[in-house]
């Protein structure tokens, strides 16, 4: 949604360009004003990033829009400039309307486009975490994270082979960002898990001892506005993952999609049946894993926190502060989490080059 501001008539050799500011959310959009022609410019961010016509929307307060060229929403989806350069932002409060298979908010791109592994597609990202809830409880894996990238699964059991997350505990400089895989469960899902892989810091497993104590500061984790970058490339049904930053050791990594690594009880890693033992998941993946299901890409910020209780699921209710889901209240007092891009592509999936 954007705001114009009326045509104002001056001398045709003035050009007059000014930043403004609406509601909380500084120099959220650029408007340029040309009186040669007496129009208008907004900076939206399909003005940013050109590829929004292949997705549709979900913000945190409900709102959804499926032609996302010339749109912004106030305080969710807009632009933001920094230092000359644009990025797109998106912001979401740890409580608000929910999709229909998630207890957590998000802002967060959905790609229009199914594909399938073996035919497979690829997602890029240059973006930096602004900033994750600072509520929550630290013995719950999921608390202080926000995912900043997905593979989902848009049939069968509608899992995600694909999670990148960033994730900093309060009092810390610097966080991790990991990835984790949900195993395409056989039989009831109930019992469905992620797989945990580090990429800069700690993977997922690594929790408080009490809901106030935190473990130790990764040492070589990513800072809050600390530029990082992904590339999820799938091609013939194996994923290949790469991870960039300033300062950081590239990280490359690969997962078939199609061949399971988890079909027998003993393949269950030690991580899970430590992280999810409290709650009952020791779940098998079928043998062809995702092979043959419809899947999308997302990405943006989906918001990990939420306000259950996490004495009924240790893993992923993370017992956040939510204000009774006031979004206003939650943005002033930190409980919400915003992510920036500058740059980022879709597409099909090639053959990687190593």
């Amino acid at each position: 949604m954007s705001i114009q501001f009326s045509k104002i008539l001056r001398p045709a050799v003035v050009i007059l360009c000014f930043a403004f500011t609406i509601s909380s959310c500084k120099n959220k959009s650029k408007t340029t004003i040309t009186t040669t022609d007496e129009e208008d410019v907004v900076t939206y961010p399909s003005d940013v990033i050109p590829f929004m016509d292949e997705w549709k929307i979900l913000c945190g307060d409900g709102n959804s829009f499926n032609d996302l060229i010339n749109i912004e929403h106030d305080n969710f989806f807009y632009v933001e400039n920094e230092s000359n350069t644009d990025w797109v932002v998106y912001k979401a409060p740890n409580s608000g309307v929910t999709s229909r298979t998630s207890s957590n908010t998000r802002t967060e791109l959905g790609q229009k486009k199914e594909w399938k592994p073996d035919t497979g597609g690829k997602l890029t990202g240059t973006l930096k975490v602004k900033h994750v809830s600072t509520s929550g409880d630290a013995r719950v894996a999921a608390s202080y994270a926000v995912v900043v990238g997905q593979i989902h699964g848009t049939e069968g059991h509608e899992n995600e082979p694909l999670k990148i997350f960033y994730k900093k505990f309060p009092g810390h400089t610097k966080g991790s960002v990991f990835w984790n895989y949900e195993i395409n469960t056989e039989g009831d899902n109930a019992k469905r898990w992620d797989y945990s892989t580090a990429v800069w810091g700690n993977d997922m497993s690594v929790i408080g001892d009490t809901p106030t104590t935190y473990p130790a500061e990764p040492e070589d984790g990513v800072a809050l506005g600390e530029e990082f970058s992904y590339e999820i490339n799938v091609y013939k049904g194996v994923m290949y993952l790469t991870f960039k930053s300033e300062g950081h050791e590239t990280k490359k990594f690969t997962k078939s999609l199609i061949k399971t690594d988890f079909a027998k009880s003993a393949d269950i890693p030690q991580q899970i049946l430590s992280l999810y033992s409290s709650i009952g998941r020791d779940g098998v993946e079928r043998e062809n894993a995702y092979a043959g299901e419809l899947q999308n890409f997302k990405q943006g910020a989906y918001n990990q926190t939420n306000g259950k209780n996490p004495e009924e699921n240790i893993v992923w209710h993370t017992g956040s502060e939510t204000y009774n889901g006031d979004i206003k209240k939650q943005y002033a007092n930190g409980c919400y989490t915003e992510v920036w891009f500058k740059e980022a592509t879709v597409g099909e999936g090639t053959e990687p080059l190593n």
